[in-house]
């Protein structure tokens, strides 16, 4: 589970550039498993014992991974647990959204969950009810789709074009807003980590598809 590459997307075909995909798409998956829900054992004893050091120097990604496995390695899985219910569950109002509706509109349920699910319906996807409830704008829900998108075999729609813009158009906007709100929390520790590295991966991935224009 090592996540210390900042190389940029590099075309696909070439064994560096699969690398690069797959540690994308890992990361994604990783992502999503830690805003869906508090992480369980095996995936806090998988980051625990994660590498940490970068293959070259002074990758952008080492600093902000190492602090993401050092918050992990100081605190127990009951910690992170209530720390993921403090900060984004409970009844009503939670500490801090997920949605990206929040972020963009101020209200949930809102245009930008339309225009979101135009483009999973355009993409061939769609939400399975029963295993996700929350709606399609839950940071958790856009990290698997880029999984998707990096890691899939439709090559219609899983090509560098469609992760570029649906990440401009459904993730770039609010992402930062999002770290900004749990970076700042006062009962954030392992969500503050966690945030820190989000918005360092969202600015190497806003890096490499500026580069494909």
């Amino acid at each position: 589970m090592s996540a210390t590459s900042s190389a940029p997307l590099a075309p696909r075909g070439s064994s560096a550039a699969l690398d690069e995909e797959t540690a994308r798409a890992e990361l994604y998956g990783l992502l999503s498993q830690l805003y869906y829900a508090a992480p369980g054992t095996d995936l806090l004893a998988a980051l625990r014992v994660a590498v940490t050091e970068a293959p070259s120097a002074g990758g952008f990604l080492q600093e902000p991974w190492q602090q993401l496995v050092g918050a992990a390695r100081a605190q127990s899985d009951a910690d992170i647990a209530r720390e993921f219910d403090r900060l984004f569950g409970g009844v009503g109002k939670p500490e801090v959204y997920l949605f990206g509706s929040h972020y963009l509109s101020g209200f949930l349920n809102e245009k930008p969950l339309v225009r979101l699910r135009a483009d999973l319906d355009r993409l061939g996807l769609a939400r399975d009810e029963a295993a996700m409830p929350e709606t399609e704008d839950h940071v958790a829900y856009l990290c698997e789709v880029m999984r998707y998108l990096i890691a899939g075999d439709d090559m219609a729609v899983c090509n560098l074009t469609a992760q570029r813009d649906f990440f401009a158009t459904h993730l770039q906007p609010w992402l930062t807003a999002l770290c900004d709100a749990l970076a700042s929390h006062p009962q954030a520790r392992f969500y503050a980590a966690v945030a820190q590295f989000t918005r360092a991966f969202a600015a190497v991935e806003t890096q490499g598809f500026d580069m494909l224009e």
